[in-house]
């Protein structure tokens, strides 16, 4: 067992990351116990509460269940409403606490409605797959897509606990893990202890016991990073690196995961680090090696409707200039703007090497 504490830089615990085993028969039921009277409401999708559906009426059998449908396209209102009303009819109030136990998509919904029922409440994060327990559960950052564009409406809620357990990488698909290894290269790209580990294991990156190993060091990178910018104001921007093509393209309709985008968002944004800084290219040569040892190779996705979409991207300072985080070196990023035609020239000639 590994804990982690979040602290701001008062020194105030903000958040605790407990990485452990046997969290839904153990470790769950007893940091719920002085909730038992006050209400809890466990919330997740019908994805997972099918495969934890016994555990939950086993371990946790007073406690209330929501279930929303599975899947990124429910990441909007709907489902955040619906969820504030379950909470609502459920009794919950301000000494209540919600369980968001799934992927992303229920750490963010969740964690969002935690923060906005009677303007905030308590939330233990329950991170299910390997990109939610590296990234996603991890940091406060919560939010939902609107309008089109993904994570418009949201705001800063840290949870009180995560429980980040490896047992439930076994029921992940293999695409469920290369997502999640999508965000951990992407640390690996900004922390150099991670990525010479990731470079001697790179033909062994799926394997779960390597996996089990490597999260907490992924949690504990993003805690020290997180913790010295809880807002999001400064050095905790690094965590966007690759995220302004990844999100572009996720947004384009491609059929990828997340962590597949922010892969293929790394290999491009790679590319011009090399074109527009100064740069260590042996090195960003194999941070791409890394990212195609998972993704096996780059799809062929919208690139013009991605470049026309990157304008809406929230790191933008205006509409007409791209921001883009990108590596340099081993350990170390710069944040690069680009005028939208340039960006949208280069991104064109990137996919054309790269196909």
């Amino acid at each position: 067992m590994k804990t982690i504490r979040l602290k701001t830089r008062d020194r105030a615990t903000v958040s605790t990351v407990v990485c452990r085993d046997r969290v839904l028969e153990e470790a769950l039921p007893k940091a719920l116990e002085p909730y038992r009277e006050r209400g809890v409401l466990v919330f997740t999708d019908e994805t997972v509460f099918r495969l934890y559906k016994e555990k939950l009426e086993k371990y946790l059998p007073w406690a209330r269940v929501h279930a929303m449908p599975a899947g990124e396209e429910n990441k909007g209102a709907e489902s955040l409403f619906s969820l504030l009303e379950a909470m609502a009819k459920a009794g919950l109030h301000r000494g209540s606490v919600l369980v968001a136990l799934g992927g992303g998509v229920v750490g963010d919904i969740g964690g969002l409605a935690a923060g906005l029922y009677m303007r905030g409440i308590a939330c233990i994060q329950v991170p299910t797959t390997l990109l939610a327990q590296v990234d996603a559960s991890v940091g406060g950052k919560t939010a939902i897509d609107f309008c089109g564009v993904k994570n418009l409406v949201g705001l800063f809620k840290q949870p009180e606990t995560v429980f980040a357990d490896p047992a439930f990488f076994a029921t992940l698909p293999p695409r469920e893990i290369r997502s999640g290894l999508g965000e951990i290269i992407k640390h690996a790209a900004l922390c150099a202890p991670l990525f010479d580990k990731l470079s001697a294991h790179e033909k062994n990156l799926t394997n779960l016991n390597f996996l089990a190993q490597i999260v907490p060091e992924n949690i504990a990178f993003k805690v020290h990073t997180v913790a010295q910018d809880t807002l999001e104001k400064g050095l905790r921007k690094c965590l966007n690196l690759g995220h302004t093509v990844a999100h572009a393209i996720e947004l384009s309709g491609a059929d990828l995961s997340h962590g597949e985008c922010v892969l293929i968002g790394i290999v491009y944004e790679a590319e011009f680090a090399k074109r527009h800084c100064v740069c260590d290219e042996n090195y960003l040569n194999t941070l791409q090696a890394l990212c195609l040892a998972v993704l096996g190779s780059i799809p062929k996705v919208d690139i013009g409707r991605a470049a026309a979409l990157s304008r809406l991207d929230k790191k933008n300072k205006d509409a007409e200039n791209i921001t883009l985080v990108v590596p340099v070196k081993k350990g170390e990023y710069k944040i690069l703007e680009l005028p939208l035609a340039t960006y949208e020239e280069q991104l064109e000639e990137i996919q054309r090497i790269l196909w």
